[in-house]
């Protein structure tokens, strides 16, 4: 009787720990739930279930592109992403920067009132422009920086320099890693995955990662350049795909830092395999697939909104978007 006592109060204290209660949260990245224990919840149970995990169940396949996690078919719910859509539009790359420092700072308001909020994608292409991360060398452009074809930013990123400009797709994630992995080395392979997966998937074009390089290469051509900033575990910056980007603006620096490599486009590359390529076309599948495989590797369910570019024009636009 004492043994049937003890093994019954072990499954209550089973009940307590594991069942899942209305409080409960799903870390989408992982798509595991994690339930908040009561405060008189102490202890685990001494044996675990031995069943085999049901089909919602994060599985891990080994043999996917990169060790990215995928999950199963009958998953939860996913964590909510808000994407502003201006693929077609051309947004200045300031008010992009500060555009994302402003939801950012609401993010972070939110955290420190204990409040949840879902992440944000922005996705869209720039003017023609130069950016260096925080420590770029400017030995990296082959012009006077006081002179420069384009406007020059050194902004708050990682990286060194690069070009950003019409034809080019940038994306923007805002992302909570709290709620995927809080791991950078995970968040830099997921994002060049998405890049991999859309270049392969949809293009049939076989993409790599190379070692101790960030980015996505194919063959000695860096098609995808990603560059970040992280504060308390909030992500911003992202990454950029050459679709049917001009690459003569790359000829004015040292994109990236790296002297013994070039830098390819989408375009270019279906070219080279006698694909016949519609520039506005490749544009809006390359952009569609990007959505598509981003919601996937990073299992979020992403909810577009379309906004004019316009909205740049005006005074105060920041406002409208946060």
């Amino acid at each position: 009787r004492r043994r049937r006592r003890r093994r019954r109060r072990e499954v209550i204290l089973s009940c307590l720990v594991m069942v899942p209660t209305s409080c409960s949260m799903k870390v989408p990245g992982l798509g595991l739930p994690c339930y908040p224990l009561s405060p008189g919840a102490v202890g685990r149970p001494r044996r675990r279930s031995r069943r085999k995990p049901s089909n919602g169940a994060l599985r891990v396949h080994l043999d996917s592109p990169g060790g990215v996690p995928t999950a199963g078919k009958a998953q939860r719910s996913r964590r909510r992403c808000e994407c502003f859509d201006l693929h077609k539009e051309l947004v200045p790359y300031k008010d992009a920067w500060l555009w994302q420092k402003s939801v950012v700072e609401k993010r972070r308001s939110l955290m420190d009132g204990g409040g949840d909020h879902c992440d944000t994608l922005i996705v869209l292409q720039h003017p023609p422009v130069y950016t260096l991360g925080t420590g770029s060398l400017e030995e990296y452009l082959k012009f006077d920086a006081k002179d420069a074809p384009y406007d020059v930013f050194r902004t708050d990123r990682g990286g060194e320099v690069t070009y950003h400009g019409p034809g080019q797709l940038v994306m923007y994630p805002i992302l909570n890693l709290r709620y995927h992995q809080m791991d950078l080395h995970w968040y830099f392979r997921a994002l060049e995955e998405v890049i991999i997966r859309v270049l392969q998937r949809t293009f049939s074009v076989k993409a790599s990662r190379l070692d101790g390089l960030t980015g996505v290469w194919v063959g000695n051509q860096k098609i995808a350049a990603i560059g970040i900033r992280v504060s308390r575990w909030l992500t911003y910056h992202g990454l950029a795909l050459n679709v049917t980007s001009d690459l003569t603006p790359f000829r004015y620096i040292i994109p990236c830092g790296i002297r013994d490599r070039e830098v390819g486009s989408l375009c270019g590359l279906l070219e080279q395999a006698d694909k016949e390529a519609d520039g506005a076309l490749l544009m809006d599948v390359t952009h569609e697939s990007m959505l598509k495989e981003f919601a996937e590797v990073f299992q979020l369910s992403v909810e577009t909104t379309s906004i004019p570019g316009s909205v740049f024009s005006r005074e105060k636009p920041l406002g409208l978007l946060v």
